[in-house]
């Protein structure tokens, strides 16, 4: 910002209340454009304003067409900012008048235009009101569309702030925006915000109108655009949008960094989906995704240096312990990213992190990790007493937390929450440490969970095969349904299932190499593969066969929580036997 879009950013902070939504030189995707600023309020409607930091001496000559400036190097000549603005202003609305339920219906006086009050204005924070007139400028320019400097003093009293804001609209409508209204605004003009209905999709302009039009909430957009420089961590429960939040700025900062950006997580699967999200947007080649134990192998093959010997799962401690050598003995240079972000921070082990912080250039320094306790799997000794300042991610007082889960209906989210009652009691932390936090249900309703109690795992396999079957006879694709199982023999029932049935099918821990986010087939995949996708129907066999070893019912309860908030619409839960979680999924059978 230059100073004095600075100070007026300032004064909008102080002297609006939080009814306001205000971006600050946010590009309008729809019409390429970057207004200084937007500002939108429920019930006085939409204002652009464009900030000029020109002093009285530098305005050589104004009209009502083109000013002449004293620049750095001489004088130039450039629009009237009130034409500036007001061709911004004009963009925007014709982008927001494409939506029907934006504007005025047939037979209303003004109908096909927008419902809610819209103008444009100037600010010159350099120049008073004094100065304003002296200098004529008034001639140029409509005195009531323009803030000067001292109207916008931090002495200034709040109301009459607000009123040179509002004096410049000609008109007000007695209609207030409502909440589905604000987020349509915010749909069609930021592209980015938007949250479609596959997390595929995630990334890629839709090009028509729907009726129903999901964005982020004001605090993750907030937090996607505003995460400024340094080491970052966002604590948020499923379904809260980290992935999305990862992905808007991993975008961002490929396009605005020279060396390349990392993105990192765990699961392999999560790890194609993104970079099938990165393809899609033409950014492969600023942008490598891979999950953390491939980009080791990478590194030891780009720098030559020898896989491990090992075998079996001792092969994977031994393989990340290689690199971490190679980079002490600096076989393998540090420093290699502009940026790296960590989904799925919580499976990460400590000398991870010391790692990966190593890999970001100094110069940069942005690091981002995505972090949900509850959904952390892989309990591990060394991970007690963790704290982020241990393994050198500077993240104290830049710290987020996104309690509110949005993918899941609440029908869905509180039978997940049921089996993993104990886990999810909050704790409390400092702002280094790692806290575990209590989703909360965005509200979102659906059909309640389908609970079938059956014999046999056989059994429960073909009935699973049944409803998906006719769940694609009314409409839903298969790619948009899922089974989540916990063993492999279980997989195996299910994958035997799907193809007596003759539907198409991917099983992920079978064929990893050949499976694709983005294939017609239902996925077939264990509870670990899952973290981070999600599907509007999913399907989860076999809670009978889930271990009741006190030692383990934790581990199972995260299993079975992180396997339900898969589904965004449509679960389905089968079991067989008397076991504990039977008997809980199943208290009247």
């Amino acid at each position: 910002m230059q100073r004095g879009e600075r100070r007026f950013a300032e004064r909008l902070e102080q002297k609006l209340d939080d009814s306001y939504l205000i971006w600050y030189d946010v590009r309008i995707a729809s019409v390429q454009t970057y207004p200084d600023f937007v500002i939108l309020h429920p019930l006085r409607g939409l204002l652009v304003l464009e900030v000029k930091d020109w002093k009285p001496g530098a305005i050589l000559k104004a009209d009502p067409g083109n000013w002449e400036i004293l620049g750095p190097v001489g004088s130039k000549t450039v629009t009237n900012p009130l034409e500036q603005a007001r061709q911004y202003t004009f963009d925007i609305v014709n982008a927001l008048e494409r939506d029907l339920q934006l504007i005025h219906p047939q037979g209303h006086p003004h109908q096909g235009k927008l419902r809610f009050p819209w103008t444009f204005g100037v600010v010159l924070p350099n120049i008073t009101r004094k100065q304003f007139v002296d200098e004529m400028l008034d001639n140029a320019i409509d005195a009531t569309r323009v803030i000067c400097s001292d109207e916008m003093a931090e002495s200034v009293d709040a109301e009459r702030f607000q009123e040179r804001l509002w004096q410049m609209f000609r008109f007000q409508f007695r209609e207030t925006l409502t909440l589905p209204q604000i987020d349509r605004i915010r749909w069609i003009l930021f592209p980015e915000v938007r949250i479609s209905t596959r997390q595929q999709e995630l990334l890629v302009d839709e090009p028509e109108l729907p009726d129903l039009m999901a964005v982020m909430d004001a605090q993750q957009e907030q937090l996607a655009r505003s995460l400024g420089d340094g080491h970052r961590v966002i604590h948020g429960v499923a379904g809260s949008g980290k992935t999305m939040i990862l992905g808007y700025r991993a975008e961002y900062l490929a396009r605005t960094s020279e060396k390349p950006v990392l993105v990192l997580c765990f699961s392999e699967p999560l790890s194609k989906c993104l970079k099938s999200w990165m393809d899609a947007k033409g950014l492969s080649q600023k942008i490598s995704v891979r999950h953390f134990h491939g980009w080791c192998f990478d590194q030891l093959k780009a720098y030559h240096q020898p896989r491990p010997n090992e075998e079996g799962e001792a092969f994977f401690p031994a393989l990340v312990q290689r690199v971490i050598d190679s980079v002490e003995r600096g076989q393998i240079p540090i420093s290699q990213y502009s940026a790296v972000l960590v989904d799925e921070g919580h499976d990460f082990e400590p000398e991870w992190f010391k790692l990966v912080v190593q890999m970001v250039a100094p110069e940069s320094n942005h690091l981002l990790v995505l972090y949900d306790d509850a959904q952390s799997i892989f309990k591990r000794s060394s991970q007690r007493g963790f704290s982020f300042r241990s393994v050198g991610v500077q993240a104290q007082g830049r710290t987020t937390i996104l309690k509110i889960n949005y993918r899941n209906t609440r029908q869905i989210l509180e039978l997940a929450a049921l089996i993993a009652k104990d886990i999810l009691d909050p704790k409390a932390t400092d702002d280094d440490g790692v806290p575990l936090i209590r989703p909360i249900s965005c509200g979102r309703e659906g059909p309640p969970p389908q609970l079938v109690k059956l014999p046999s795992i056989k059994e429960e396999a073909t009935e699973i095969a049944r409803r998906m079957s006719e769940a694609h006879q009314k409409g839903i694709a298969w790619q948009d349904m899922a089974i989540v199982y916990r063993t492999w023999s279980v997989g195996q029932v299910c994958v035997d299932a799907l193809a007596r049935a003759k539907i198409p099918h991917q099983w992920q821990q079978r064929d990893k190499k050949s499976y694709s986010p983005t294939a017609d087939a239902v996925t077939v995949l264990t509870m670990h593969a899952s973290k981070g996708l999600e599907y509007p129907f999913v399907a989860i066999p076999g809670i009978g066969l889930l271990s009741t070893d006190e030692a383990e019912l934790e581990q199972e309860a995260r299993l079975f929580y992180i396997a339900a908030t898969r589904a965004t619409y449509r679960l389905l839960v089968t079991g067989s036997g008397d076991s504990s979680f039977v008997k809980k999924m199943f208290p009247e059978a």
